[in-house]
């Protein structure tokens, strides 16, 4: 009689199509981290998770210039360790002077989406393909390409700008917009600027 061999974690997870739950940020492919969480204990519901405090008690770590946080998901039994930095809207790390709470908290969610990524979930997106391992493609297609930091477009300083709340960060959203792009998108900041000061001109 043939037996079965049961399948590891990462073959198991690393086979989960997660295209339909992913989003598009500035360029770069984003796995929904409640989805990806869901997923998991879907599969295997002993599974756990951890944040990493520093000594204090912060839920992020600093060497007193910049932070970043440290999380971890165990799956029967194996731990995947996965330290992040805590990050702006262009994906670059934030003074340790100007981190939020609420920065944290979106860097600790990313840091656990990419523990279940060592796990298998999504792993793939990582490495810059479209579809899990083992899975066919239908037709042939191009593999996306990975986002370059000069790849800035009117949507993406649009998303910048959603999120920009002082004077310093508009200058520095500024700053990162092409050349050949400022003049088209010159108007959207003398609107984030004049709302800032509350509708003055």
């Amino acid at each position: 009689m043939a037996t079965t061999t049961k399948k590891s974690v990462f073959e198991t997870l690393n086979a989960v199509n997660v295209n339909g739950k992913t989003e598009k940020k500035n360029g770069l492919t984003y796995l929904s981290w409640p989805w990806a969480w869901s997923e998991v204990k879907k599969a295997y519901p002993d599974a756990t998770y951890k944040v990493y405090e520093a000594e204090d008690g912060c839920i992020y770590h600093t060497d007193g210039r910049t932070c970043w946080v440290k999380t971890s998901v165990t799956i029967e039994g194996i731990e995947h360790i996965e330290y992040l930095p805590v990050m702006d809207f262009r994906n670059a790390s934030i003074p340790r002077e100007k981190v939020t709470s609420t920065d944290a908290n979106k860097a600790i969610q990313r840091s656990l989406t990419k523990c279940c990524a060592r796990h298998g979930l999504g792993l793939y997106i990582y490495a810059g393909e479209d579809i899990p391992e083992g899975e066919k493609k239908t037709q042939p297609a191009e593999k996306p390409k990975l986002a370059e930091p000069q790849q800035v477009t009117a949507d993406t300083v649009r998303s910048w700008l959603s999120r920009v709340t002082t004077e310093a960060e508009l200058q520095q959203c500024w700053k990162a917009v092409p050349q050949q792009l400022q003049a088209e998108v010159l108007p959207m900041f003398k609107a984030t600027k004049q709302s800032m000061k509350g509708g003055k001109a």
